[in-house]
């Protein structure tokens, strides 16, 4: 028999799964707390206390790792990449990018440089922090 405490976590899981795999998409609280079988509220709280920051910044964290990845490894322009990982808006995009990395798009994209260390030492090294 499953306790209360795996079945919250479980479904928090699926949730945070969900947001991995479509981060790009426009995912809000009531469709995550669907996927979750719990109400919106009882989602926004208990996804905070079991991760320790909300589902919408969680969910900008990952647009902005992955836009990070784009950023070094593609010629692709940054107007391109902030739709591509699910921002509705440049201006969104660069203010959220700043706020989460310490430095604009632009600036970040100058800076990085692509070596041949392998991908997942470059993902865990340039992951930004919550």
């Amino acid at each position: 028999m499953r306790s209360a405490a795996e079945d919250t976590n479980r479904r928090m899981l699926r949730a945070r799964d969900a947001m991995d795999r479509a981060y790009a998409q426009p995912l809000d609280v009531p469709t995550l707390a669907r996927i979750a079988h719990v109400s919106p509220a009882h989602f926004a709280r208990t996804f905070r206390a079991t991760f320790g920051e909300t589902p919408h910044r969680y969910l900008q964290r990952r647009r902005v790792e992955r836009a990070m990845f784009l950023l070094r490894e593609t010629d692709r322009s940054v107007t391109d990449i902030c739709f591509e990982v699910g921002f509705g808006s440049p201006g969104t995009f660069s203010r959220t990018f700043s706020d989460i990395v310490g430095r604009s798009p632009r600036t970040y994209r100058k800076e990085a440089t692509s070596t041949g260390v392998p991908t997942c030492f470059t993902m865990a090294w340039t992951r930004p922090s919550a």
